[in-house]
């Protein structure tokens, strides 16, 4: 009669205090169940069984972890005997089996001695498998690897004698404190012991999945540290270069979290003095990396990308250790991904930053404030990370008494897009600051644009795309002591401006006429009213309009009139977000094009005063 339990582990320092809970637990709790459940070998496990399983196990878990580094699978089976009756009548004596399994996924990988992560020794390892097992063995499959030993207890009898293998003491060597940085060179093989490579044929394999993409830095060097730890190192630092020609200290880990800290800081106060050039290059030994009282080892390598110095990797193990070839060549091929994932990382900031810096160009920082006239934009362009896109918009005084204001959308989404809506923004203000009005502003741009667009196709040919603007012009005009204001304006392709009055009544405020840059030769009207206290212009580019829900477009119906009637009482900022709201909400999937709003409400004295 047998009972099986499993339990799987990520390969991380936690894994062996994980093992040992588990095993524990479960011996423990079968010894202490009632003899109807626990089966028939229970009373054969004492403290002594569970002692030595969790001891051997904690051992098995740990050697599988600094070898093999892949998650691990441990399995704990109990073989009962049964007490029959002797002969006389008497019950016979429990007996059980304890067999735990420790699997990896790196069959690849030989069964070796561990190396005591904190002062370098070698561990016991199998030593105490050996010793105290009953029988041990590695089984080698396909996929995975496992490492097993049996314990066998019978009912009020000890274990069999102990042979516990014994340390050798030797006196602590000082703490090596090479130069900084030194000349790379190897120590004697007799004083080493071997670096492990702890990482897997699937390392490197693994580190460029998790670095391809990664577009920020920071993110970069986060992800290498913990790929480095405790896989290749017990501890490792990334200092990356700086556009000033010095060193910063982008990322520090470390087994143990609490050190972290304590050695950020002293790495921090004293930095490299130059980027080294030779992989494996001997490092002083941190104090606050721990392995008291005989240090470790700390190897530095560079990080360059293109010919290009990234910065320096600097990784730590504790124990006086030598770095064979095949861990070198490993450690360059890991250092060589993360300095190119910075590379890159830092090449698209560069542009990001380049890009955001045009783009806030292409848009006014503030909006005009205008007297007796509440003033509201609402602006959300569609690409992705951008702050600009094919919509563009306005508000700027003219004089003491005369503001103008726009709203226009640029056929396209691409940067040509962007380049356009910059261009005609300056234009209309250049053109308004040399006295044209809203129709003469719209003749003169339109005749500007269909210039572009034939340049564009002389220059290009059949492949060169035409550029198309729809724009809503206005101006409006302040008299002192007049509440309200006049307001001139005139559409090219664009939807129309709402005029809602105080009663409620809504009406378009101009007429639809030709987009811009298709005929240059066309003339432009404007239309003029009173926006009087109380009354809102509401205009919006087609991504409110041209919202779509199945066959349905938001301003089916006069379904942005309805939109404007229910926002009726609103502030101007208010109203631009309810609108922005309506339009988010009336379909069921993302916004598809870029959406803006500007709402113009002319305010009582009151309330201009008290604002």
């Amino acid at each position: 009669m047998e009972s099986v339990s499993r339990k799987g582990l990520p390969a991380n320092q936690l894994a062996a205090a994980g093992a040992r809970k588990f095993v524990r637990a479960l011996l423990t709790e079968r010894a202490t169940a009632p003899s109807a459940t626990a089966g028939p070998g229970a009373a054969a496990i004492s403290a002594e069984l569970i002692h030595d399983a969790v001891l051997l196990t904690s051992e098995l878990v740990t050697n599988a972890v600094m070898y093999a580094g892949t998650d691990i699978d441990v399995t704990c089976r109990l073989e009962h005997g049964r007490p029959d009756a002797e002969g006389d009548g008497e019950r016979r004596p429990a007996k059980v089996g304890v067999v735990v399994e420790v699997s990896d996924r790196h069959p690849a990988r030989g069964v070796r001695g561990g190396v005591d992560a904190r002062t370098g020794e070698p561990g016991f390892g199998l030593q105490l498998v050996g010793a105290l097992a009953e029988c041990w063995g590695v089984t080698y499959h396909r996929a995975a690897k496992t490492v097993w030993f049996r314990l066998d207890a019978t009912e009020g009898e000890p274990l069999r004698p102990r042979s516990v293998p014994q340390r050798e003491s030797r006196p602590a060597e000082p703490p090596v404190r090479p130069a900084h940085p030194v000349t790379p060179r190897r120590r004697p093989h007799g004083f080493a012991a071997e670096w492990a490579d702890r990482g897997g044929p699937s390392f490197l394999a693994e580190t460029s999945e998790l670095l391809a993409g990664q577009l920020d830095q920071d993110m970069v060097t986060a992800l290498a540290a913990q790929l480095l730890v405790p896989r290749l190192a017990d501890w490792c630092a990334i200092w990356l270069t700086t556009e000033g020609g010095g060193v910063q200290l982008s990322r520090v880990w470390h087994v143990d979290e609490r050190r972290i800290a304590p050695l950020r800081d002293e790495l921090e106060r004293d930095p490299p003095s130059d980027i080294i050039r030779t992989a494996g290059t001997p490092w002083p030994w941190p104090e606050c990396a721990g392995a008291a009282p005989s240090g470790g080892s700390a190897l530095a390598f560079p990080l360059v990308a293109r010919d290009v110095d990234q910065g320096m990797l600097l990784l730590g193990r504790a124990g006086h250790l030598q770095m064979t070839d095949t861990v070198v060549r490993m450690v360059e091929d890991v250092a060589r991904r993360v300095a190119q994932a910075v590379f890159t990382a830092r090449q698209y900031t560069r542009q990001t930053t380049i890009s955001l810096a045009l783009q806030r160009r292409q848009l006014p920082a503030t909006l005009a404030s205008i007297v007796g006239v509440d003033t509201a934009i609402v602006y959300e362009p569609h690409g992705e990370g951008q702050t600009v896109g094919g919509d563009f918009y306005d508000v700027f005084p003219m004089g003491e008494r005369r503001w103008c204001f726009l709203l226009g959308d640029v056929q396209g989404k691409d940067p040509e897009a962007m380049s356009v809506t910059g261009l005609a923004r300056h234009l209309v203000r250049l053109l308004a600051r040399e006295g044209h009005g809203v129709e003469s502003v719209l003749g003169r741009l339109n005749l500007a644009m269909a210039e572009e667009s034939a340049e564009a196709v002389e220059m290009g040919g059949e492949q060169a795309t035409s550029r198309f603007l729809s724009l809503l012009y206005g101006e409006l005009e302040v008299d002192p002591g007049v509440p309200g204001a006049r307001c001139t304006v005139a559409t090219a392709g664009h939807p129309p401006p709402l005029h809602m009055f105080v009663d409620g009544a809504v009406e378009a405020a101009s007429d639809p006429q030709m987009l811009l840059g298709i005929d240059g030769g066309t003339e432009f009207h404007a239309s003029s009213f009173v926006l009087a206290p109380g009354e809102t212009l509401l205009c919006v580019t087609d991504g409110v309009t041209e919202r779509r829900c199945g066959n349905w477009q938001l301003d089916d119906n006069d379904g942005l009139i309805e939109i404007l009637r229910d926002g009726m009482g609103l502030g101007a900022k208010a109203l631009a977000e309810h609108v922005r709201r309506a339009a988010h909400d009336f379909g069921t999937g993302p916004v598809e094009d870029d959406l803006s709003v500007l709402v113009l409400q002319a305010v009582t004295p009151a309330a201009d005063r008290r604002s």
